[in-house]
């Protein structure tokens, strides 16, 4: 039995309880997020380990719609057509997990504990980095302190430094020759494997450094040195798995779909995802759409059997509710939503090769650049359990392998795009890439008049509270490091 199965059978009631302590804990109004309740140290990796999933759903539930991962089956609904929405509930849980993420980390250093602070560090530049892609400027060097509730915002770069001293940290103390604690099965990522703590953070930090592209200091050399020391095959993956009940621990994207199949309505696949995947747009049918979604199964429509996305903005139309769209489909063959258990996606051996890739084309080293191209391709395919003569065929068509000399920028995004399929990066390359995806277009009934989407709307919670210090921006403003 492995140690993942091992963990879900003995931790679930643990999980339980502390689902229906948090919940009546966030539910509380009165309650301070920035100044969490001291808990013991492995409760609190319990916490954020979890918690740290969570968030990455929350947030993708968000931005898919803004890549067009994702769309409404609903004319206009407000996230689709990038309308003024307040997304308190992410800004809210981003902040609770930083503040009990701050806490364990001074929990550790008291006991003299790295191999505790080491992954809290990554989890908490992970979160930051979540927070601050989301919202641009944040409050945070005033943030947690219980005597002031109305705090300055930091600019998102500021934020960037923390980020990257986070990591650079974390490093550091994850390759402590000694700690007086270390965890284990209070790890619901890895476990308590400090190799695999070791990896994230060179990964996250090349993420990090490669957002960077659009600016002066860009340095694909650094990238390439990040990306050297993390992830080497798919079994290394940042990815959560989850638990089979109660359903608030299962997989997101799982009962996304299975609240769709009883009608809750919602993982609609976008026009633009399904057009990218099924031959429209590039010529060449992608073998991974069948283990993402159906074709149309209602034999009197005009697409019967075909892959039908919902165009963004528009809704379904008169089309029903069931058997005609394309949906995030619950069961064995579909990856993203298989089981309750299915892994959450966090970054990824895949992503590392197109992140490769990509620094390798701009440090003018072709070879590395093509070899890591294949391989992202490749490492998707494989983690989606994709046949293996399926995988050559894809890479054998000359629109795909397009040979060292010919590749492109271009190319890379265009895989890139699939690969992280509902994962919040996939919205920080779209705005480094400037949305220039084949057939990209706004969405229908666009609330910024045809713009693309660069930040959201501050909360209604800071507009209320915190009126004087929230920046004065709108949603075509952007993170510092998404340079006009």
């Amino acid at each position: 039995m492995t140690m993942t199965r091992i963990m879900k059978l003995t931790l679930t009631s643990v999980l339980i309880a502390l689902l229906m302590f948090g919940c009546s804990d966030y539910l509380d109004i009165n309650e301070d997020p920035n100044n969490p309740t001291e808990a013991p140290i492995e409760g609190l990796m319990i916490n954020t380990t979890f918690e740290t999933a969570r968030n990455t759903y929350r947030v993708g539930s968000t931005t898919s719609f803004f890549v067009q991962h994702l769309a409404s089956p609903n004319e206009a609904s407000g996230t689709d057509i990038h309308d003024a929405i307040s997304y308190g509930t992410n800004w809210s849980q981003l902040y609770f997990n930083i503040g009990d993420l701050r806490e364990l980390i001074a929990q550790a250093e008291a006991i003299g504990a790295p191999f505790y602070t080491g992954p809290a560090k990554v989890m908490k530049a992970y979160n930051l980095s979540l927070l601050v892609n989301k919202f641009g400027d944040v409050p945070y060097s005033e943030a947690f302190s219980q005597d002031n509730l109305q705090p300055a915002y930091d600019s998102s770069e500021q934020v960037y430094n923390v980020i990257r001293t986070l990591l650079t940290e974390a490093i550091s103390e994850l390759n402590a020759s000694e700690s007086a604690a270390s965890p284990g099965s209070d790890d619901f990522i890895f476990g308590g494997d400090i190799a695999s703590w070791r990896r994230t953070a060179y990964a996250l930090q090349a993420r990090i450094l490669n957002h960077y592209s659009k600016l002066p200091s860009y340095d694909p050399q650094a990238v390439l040195s990040s990306v050297d020391q993390a992830f080497s095959s798919n079994d290394q993956d940042f990815e959560k798995v989850f638990f089979s009940s109660p359903n608030a621990a299962q997989n997101q994207w799982y009962r996304t779909a299975v609240n769709n199949a009883g009608l809750l309505l919602g993982g609609w696949l976008s026009e633009q995802t399904i057009e990218h995947l099924d031959g429209s747009t590039y010529g060449v049918f992608d073998p991974r759409i069948v283990l993402i979604t159906v074709p149309v199964a209602n034999a009197d429509h005009p697409n019967f059997g075909e892959y039908l996305g919902t165009r963004n903005g528009a809704g379904r139309g008169a089309d029903p509710e069931q058997g005609v769209r394309a949906v995030l489909v619950p069961g064995d063959n579909f990856y993203y939503a298989e089981s309750p258990t299915t892994p959450l996606l966090m970054s990824t051996f895949a992503e590392m090769k197109f992140i490769e890739a990509e620094a390798a084309l701009a440090a003018n080293q072709p070879t590395r650049a093509y070899q890591a191209y294949e391989d992202g391709i490749r490492a998707h395919m494989e983690k989606m359990g994709v046949d293996p003569a399926d995988v050559d065929a894809y890479w054998n068509e000359p629109s795909v392998s397009v040979g060292e000399g010919n590749l492109t920028i271009d190319h890379i995004m265009k895989e890139k795009y699939i690969a992280m399929f509902l994962n919040p990066e996939a919205w920080n390359d779209a705005r480094r890439y400037d949305y220039q995806y084949q057939g990209f277009q706004a969405p229908a009934n666009s609330a910024l008049g045809g713009q693309m989407i660069r930040l959201v709307r501050y909360p209604d919670s800071e507009l209320q509270r915190n009126q004087a210090n929230v920046p004065d921006r709108s949603m075509l403003d952007r993170v510092f490091w998404d340079a006009n």
